[in-house]
């Protein structure tokens, strides 16, 4: 069973930038100028988290006024979140784990799916529908880096984007794996700057990570 598809690929997604923010948005008037902000630091891809009300308004906004921009949705669990992210302009969904049910609702998607897992047995569920992309989450719970590590032994095919756990002090720990393409931090995104609409602040953050990344 394999998804062939999509029209973005998650190798596309995943090696966009070394490291994929994690954007939880309360303010949908904020996402554009957010988004921009990202952007002018050097990240293009974006994880809007279906955490607030205001994500699916933002995921549109974003999809339709930031050009050049990987505009994805996290936190999908359902087969109608996926529908609904890719009718509002996403072209890229990630959840924090996998179901069957959400795994055939990708493979008739035109978005790609990026499924989260933490677990080896997860991974081989996953690989059964052709996927070879995955999130790890929760990172630093779930084994971190010597997880990583231990799974590349028997599976090394397959890439990984960490989230959970990550952080200015150990994302370059992360990068340094074979296995791992880039990590999820919500660091970038820091809710006072977001709140205060500091953009500078959230660009000069971009510009740190992307320009400290040794991957």
């Amino acid at each position: 069973m394999s998804i062939n598809n999509w029209k973005v690929q998650p190798s596309e997604v995943l090696n966009a930038s070394p490291v994929m923010p994690v954007m939880v948005i309360e303010d949908a008037e904020n996402a554009v100028p957010l988004a921009r902000a990202l952007m002018a630091g050097g990240i293009k891809v974006l994880e809007i988290t279906l955490r607030t009300e205001a994500a699916m308004a933002s995921i549109k906004a974003i999809s339709e006024q930031v050009e050049g921009a990987l505009v994805g949705a996290g936190t999908i669990t359902t087969p109608e979140q996926l529908q609904a992210v890719a009718d509002a302009g996403a072209v890229f969904a990630i959840s924090p784990g996998l179901t069957p049910k959400l795994l055939e609702a990708a493979n008739k998607s035109s978005i790609a799916l990026i499924p989260g897992i933490s677990s080896v047995s997860e991974l081989m569920t996953g690989m059964e529908y052709g996927l070879d992309h995955f999130k790890f989450f929760p990172a630093a719970a779930a084994g971190g880096i010597p997880m990583l590590k231990g799974i590349a032994g028997p599976i090394p095919q397959i890439t990984f984007c960490p989230t959970g756990g990550i952080s200015p002090s150990n994302y370059n720990d992360y990068l340094a794996l074979k296995n791992v393409a880039c990590v999820g931090g919500s660091w970038l995104v820091p809710a006072d700057a977001v709140k205060n609409k500091d953009w500078d602040a959230v660009t000069a953050l971009a510009k740190e990570a992307v320009a400290n990344a040794k991957r």
